[in-house]
């Protein structure tokens, strides 16, 4: 058994090396555990928006990417698009962020145990195939499929929407300095500018199971400007997406990130929330009390899960969601305040109610 840790991450993905950074910048003991060998990668928009780039240099962590300001929906002929209105966003590989991430854990101290298999939560700490490992506070953050939200029994099994996704991507010049987001049926595709020579796609789709290339069928006009790039990475698959947790913590036990459940990327901001949710969890176990955390928790995503919740609803209708779009293509400038309070750049009341009635207005004369 090792000697007690102040703080074990069960997961060196973003959260959980964030959790672990911001944990040994307050001055407690941290390690890091991951059956897994860096860098890591994973399916991932890899557009982060400006909050999260903002949570990034917080703690000292200035990835590689390409700058992105702001958000284009394409549905059929209708384009709206938006900017956002201070800090624009980051497009980065999900490689390059990892390292980034690496790179400044051990730069202030975290202990990195990479190639150790977790395999149960045992009397105050966490047993693997390597020994246990003793903490006073254990964070899981495992991801989707997280075994920690099992073995602490706060699984609540998958949700209702059965959604994946699957990313790829292209060695080109990327064509625009925003995302875009063209909507298909049954399928919205990402593409994210990630370097001056790189664009990420990232397909999501609802339905059973499919392939990269035959979804991308679904869009023409992306189709066709993909046309001849090779492709430059494989093709990595993520779902179901919609898992569900009971609570964030037990006892001495919390979780952050996917881990902690997760209703759907639709609206592209996971990394965003992960990071706020493990700012809140580093303060909540330097406070030494993790209810801190619950409440945080239950704030940082609330807004985030009623606009992914109206998202899908929109995705279900194709009909009004083609309303939705010409609506705020109508309005790009409370599509820009929608998207600065989607960021938290803005806060919720900055649309005002003139705001709010003009986009209904424009969405019942769309």
């Amino acid at each position: 058994m090792t000697d007690g840790l102040d703080l074990l991450v069960v997961g060196g993905g973003p959260a959980g090396l964030t959790t672990a950074i911001r944990a040994r910048l307050a001055g407690l003991s941290a390690a890091v555990l991951d059956r897994a060998r860096p860098p890591i990668d994973k399916a991932c928009g890899e557009g982060l928006m400006p909050d999260a780039v903002a949570r990034l240099r917080e703690i000292g962590v200035e990835p590689r990417g390409l700058p992105f300001r702001g958000i284009r929906y394409f549905d059929g002929e209708a384009m709206a698009e938006g900017v956002f209105p201070h800090a624009g966003g980051l497009g980065v590989r999900r490689l390059e962020l990892h390292q980034a991430l690496v790179r400044r854990a051990e730069e202030v101290g975290v202990s990195l145990r990479w190639g150790v298999k977790a395999e149960g939560l045992g009397a105050g700490g966490v047993t693997t195939d390597q020994g246990t490992f003793a903490a006073r506070w254990i964070v899981g953050a495992d991801g989707l499929r997280s075994q920690v939200r099992r073995w602490a029994g706060l699984e609540a099994g998958e949700g209702s929407f059965r959604r994946f996704g699957v990313r790829r991507h292209f060695s080109m010049a990327p064509w625009s300095d925003f995302v875009e987001v063209y909507w298909g049926p049954a399928c919205e595709a990402y593409v994210t500018p990630v370097s001056g020579d790189e664009v990420g796609v990232a397909l999501l789709w609802s339905e059973g199971k499919a392939g990269f290339d035959d979804l991308l069928e679904r869009f023409p006009t992306l189709r066709a400007r993909l046309d001849g790039a090779p492709a430059s990475s494989r093709d990595r698959g993520a779902g179901p997406l919609h898992q569900r947790a009971r609570a964030v913590r037990r006892g001495n036990v919390a979780l952050v990130g996917d881990a902690a459940g997760y209703l759907d990327a639709i609206t592209g901001e996971g990394l965003a929330v992960a990071l706020h949710e493990s700012a809140a969890l580093a303060e909540a176990v330097v406070a030494g009390n993790l209810s801190l955390y619950a409440a945080a928790h239950r704030r940082i995503n609330r807004l985030p899960n009623t606009m992914t919740s109206l998202m899908l609803a929109l995705e279900r209708r194709p009909r009004l969601r083609a309303r939705a779009v010409r609506a705020l293509a109508a309005e790009p400038a409370q599509f820009s305040r929608l998207l600065g309070i989607h960021a938290r750049t803005l806060p919720p009341r900055r649309l005002g109610v003139d705001g709010a009635l003009r986009l209904a207005w424009r969405l019942v004369a769309a």
